[in-house]
Formats: C-alpha cells, sequence, structure tokens
C-alpha cells in the first residue's frame, strides 16, 4: 500500500511538472503561430507599401515556409545533441531576430531574406514542443497532454485574424512584426527560468549529413512546387511539374538510404512500421490538406463574396476557433480513456457536418447560419486533431520520440501546401464571373464539396487506429 502511495505520489508530481513545463512551451509557441496568420491576412497591405506585385510579395510567405521545410528535419538530431531546453530557447532568438530583421527591411528583397532567419527559428519550435511534451507526461494520458500542446494551434486561427485586421487598421505595417518581440522576450525568460536542464548523454552525436542533403531539398522542393499551382494555373505547368517531381525523387531516395541506415538516419523511416504512427501521419496530412485549404476559402468568400474587411473577416472566423476549443479537453480525456478511433470517426463526422453549410452557400447566406456551421466545423476539427496526434507516440522509445515529431510536423506542413494548391487552383476553375457575387458564391459552393471529399477520405484511416486496450 505505501509503495502504491508513493507511485501515485510520483505520477501527480511528473503531472504537475509537465503541465508547468507546456504552459512555459505554449507562450513561446504563440509568437510564430500569430505571425504566420497576420502576415497572411497583410498581403494586400504589403503590396501596396512596397509598389509591388502580388506574385513577388507571396515570396514573404514562401521563403518562411521554404525555411521551415529546410530546418524541419534537423529538429530530432537537434535535441538529442544539444538538449531540448538550449534548442528551444536558440529557436526563439533566432524568431526573435527574424522579426526585429523584418520590422526594419528596407525594401521587399530584404524582408523576404529576413523571413527566411524567422523561418528557422519557427520551424524548430514545433516539433521541439512535441518532443519536450511527449517525454514530460511520459507515455501516460496522452490525450490531455497533447490538448495543452495543441492549444496554442487553436488560438491562433481566433485571434491571429483579429490581431491581423487591428495592426493594418490603425498601425504601420512594421508592427506586423513587432508585435513579436515582447511574447518573444517573455517566452525567453520564461524558458531560461522554468525549463529543466537535460542530461548530456548523446552529446556526440553526429548529424547524418547526406540524409539532410536528401530530405530537406526535398521538402523545400515539393513545397515551392506546390506554391506555384494557382500561379501557374494547374499542376501541368513546368513550374510545378518540375520541383515536385524532382522533390519525390529525392524523398524516395532518402527513404532508401534511412531505411539501411536505421535509428542514426537523420529520419528513423523504419518507425513506419509502427501502425498508429503510419495511420497517424496519413491523417495528419489528410488535416493538413483540408483545415489549410479551408484557411484559405473561407477568409476569402466573405471578402469577395460579401464584401467585408480583414478585420470583420478575422472576426466572422472566431467561431471555428471557439468550436475547437470547445472539444480540446473533451477529446484528450476520451481519447485517454475509449482510444483514439471512436473520437476521431466522430470528430470526422461533426467536420462534414459543419462544411456541409458552406457547398449551399448565396450571396446572403445568414450569418448567424454560418457561424453555427463554423463551431460545428471547429468542434470536429479539434476532437480529430488531438487524438490523431497523441496515436502518433504509442509504443515509442524516448528516443524515438523526436524522430515522430519531425516526422508528424512535415507531413501537416506538406499536407497544408498540397491542399491550399489543391483548394485555389479548383476555385480558378469554377471562378467563371468574377464580377458577380452570385456566381462566385457558386464557385465557393463547388470547392467546398471537394473539401467535403478530402475530409471523408479521413474516416477510412481512422478505422485503423488503435482502440485502448483495457
Amino acid at each position: 500500500m505505501q509503495k502504491q502511495s508513493s507511485e501515485t505520489l510520483e505520477s501527480a508530481e511528473q503531472q504537475a511538472a509537465a503541465k508547468k513545463m507546456m504552459w512555459i512551451l505554449m507562450v513561446g509557441i504563440l509568437a510564430p503561430l500569430f505571425d504566420t496568420t497576420i502576415t497572411n491576412v497583410a498581403i494586400d497591405t504589403l503590396v501596396r507599401e512596397f509598389n509591388t506585385s502580388v506574385s513577388t510579395i507571396q515570396w514573404v510567405m514562401t521563403s518562411y515556409l521554404l525555411a521551415l521545410g529546410m530546418v524541419i528535419p534537423i529538429t530530432g538530431w537537434a535535441v538529442e545533441r544539444f538538449g531540448g531546453k538550449s534548442m528551444w530557447i536558440f529557436s526563439l532568438c533566432m524568431f526573435l531576430l527574424g522579426s526585429v530583421l523584418c520590422s526594419l527591411a528596407w525594401n521587399v528583397e530584404s524582408l523576404i531574406f529576413f523571413r527566411t532567419i524567422q523561418g528557422i527559428g519557427g520551424g524548430l519550435l514545433m516539433p521541439i514542443m512535441q518532443t519536450l511534451g511527449v517525454r514530460a507526461f511520459g507515455g501516460q494520458n496522452m490525450g490531455k497532454g497533447m490538448a495543452t500542446v495543441g492549444l496554442p494551434a487553436l488560438l491562433g486561427p481566433i485571434l491571429g485574424p483579429v490581431l491581423g485586421g487591428l495592426i493594418i487598421n490603425h498601425l504601420n505595417w512594421r508592427w506586423i512584426f513587432l508585435v513579436n518581440i515582447p511574447l518573444c522576450i517573455v517566452a525567453i525568460i520564461m524558458a531560461w527560468k522554468g525549463l529543466p536542464n537535460e542530461e548530456r548523454r548523446t552529446r556526440t552525436l553526429r548529424l547524418d549529413l547526406l540524409g539532410l542533403m536528401l530530405l530537406s531539398p526535398a521538402i523545400v522542393l515539393i513545397i515551392c512546387g506546390l506554391g506555384e499551382v494557382s500561379s501557374n494555373h494547374g499542376f501541368g505547368h513546368v513550374a510545378v511539374l518540375v520541383p515536385v517531381l524532382a522533390g519525390l525523387a529525392l524523398l524516395a531516395v532518402f527513404v532508401v538510404y534511412a531505411f539501411r541506415k536505421g535509428s542514426e538516419a537523420l529520419l528513423d523511416v523504419r518507425l513506419f512500421r509502427v501502425r498508429s504512427l503510419a495511420v497517424s501521419t496519413i491523417l495528419l496530412f489528410l488535416s493538413g490538406l483540408t483545415t489549410y485549404g479551408a484557411m484559405l476559402l473561407l477568409p476569402l468568400y466573405f471578402q469577395q463574396v460579401r464584401g467585408e474587411s480583414v478585420l470583420i473577416s478575422g472576426l466572422l472566423l472566431v467561431p471555428q476557433g471557439v468550436g475547437m476549443l470547445l472539444t480540446r479537453s473533451l477529446a484528450g480525456k476520451l481519447t485517454d480513456q475509449i482510444g483514439s478511433r471512436p473520437v476521431v470517426l466522430v470528430g470526422t463526422m461533426l467536420t462534414l457536418l459543419g462544411t456541409w453549410p458552406f457547398t449551399q452557400l448565396s450571396a446572403d447566406t445568414s450569418y448567424y447560419y454560418l457561424s453555427a456551421a463554423l463551431i460545428v466545423r471547429g468542434a470536429g476539427l479539434g476532437a480529430v486533431f488531438l487524438p490523431v496526434m497523441a496515436s502518433a507516440y504509442i509504443g515509442l522509445s524516448s528516443k524515438q520520440i523526436p524522430h515522430a515529431s519531425s516526422t508528424t510536423r512535415i507531413m501537416q506542413q506538406i499536407g497544408g501546401a498540397f491542399g491550399a494548391s489543391v483548394i485555389a487552383i479548383i476555385l480558378q476553375i469554377n471562378s467563371v464571373m468574377p464580377h458577380d457575387p452570385t456566381a462566385v458564391a457558386v464557385a465557393f459552393d463547388h470547392v467546398f464539396i471537394w473539401s467535403i471529399a478530402f475530409s471523408a477520405l479521413a474516416l477510412i484511416p481512422a478505422t485503423l487506429l488503435p482502440r485502448i486496450k483495457r
């Protein structure tokens, strides 16, 4: 009895320490999450400020994504080599430096270059947070742990568009980046004082340079190629096909190489033998596809069809974030109690139900009706993401967790890039009368039907997720 009480006390202390760590990490991750949303809604403002084209300003976003793709693969090695605390503080410092430099940019070329520095810091932060969070919870109560890890990702879509709209409407464009500075400084101080120091057991670990030269360019080429889909009106253009096919070829070579190298590879691809991780990565790809696609569609509908401002469009998206918050804790708790499979299946059905009203859009559809639909859709998305992330780490050792964190993040990024590209080209194909709000609304109807189809695909791999073992 005394031994059992001691174990219970130790477990409670571990959970308390894990929660404290996650709150510290959450403060740090807010800056890059807000930055991405704010910058996306500021495209038109930056076009006017720098007197350039939309395609040129698009590189302000693309350079950030490319830097993200370059550094995500080295996260696992970096955490093992230098320790999670050191890498977390380094990443925050890089993001802070990039934000300061972006606010001082004197032309569009300098802004594009400084965004790559931001991307280096931002690309490292999320997988490091996942790795530290999973290790802190020690494989117990992973549903609740992922609910904490995922909270900043839910706050970004809620507050980001609103904050971006306020900055654009009332302040100089440089405040798009200056707003990151206080957040980063507070996060660095909290991490320095509050995060535990780690043992130096793997400080001699060597970086897999050949794997890095294969995987990072592969991710960059795929994301870069997909980013050219909308501007070149389809997947068949040489500007799309060449980088995507080259990226896929490099990725195939890396998989063969990494399989032979085993656990010493940049990413241990043999982990895909673990069914929970393999299924989770597929679902994260589909989740990125549907989530990022809708992030493109919804503001465009409110602005192009309904004629709303950036700020109002941001406020109209808040109900989706509220829905995600409503199911966050419940989804985590149910995942620990009954397993991720039933939670993800129900969440996917809610997502489909909440998306269906957007296939019936008109030029005067009630905002109350759409807000209710967004709450349901958000509730579904919140019930899908957290259990899938928790399932990705089932059965993995502490040493394998950084590999899994990098893998899941890569799949989300590629899925998001693919989803945004597909949705953009479908919208272009259907937009035949751009000056007629009714015709444009019909075009959005057609695109949301495709979005539902992509979401429905998730039902197939969701049936392979693990159930709780009693």
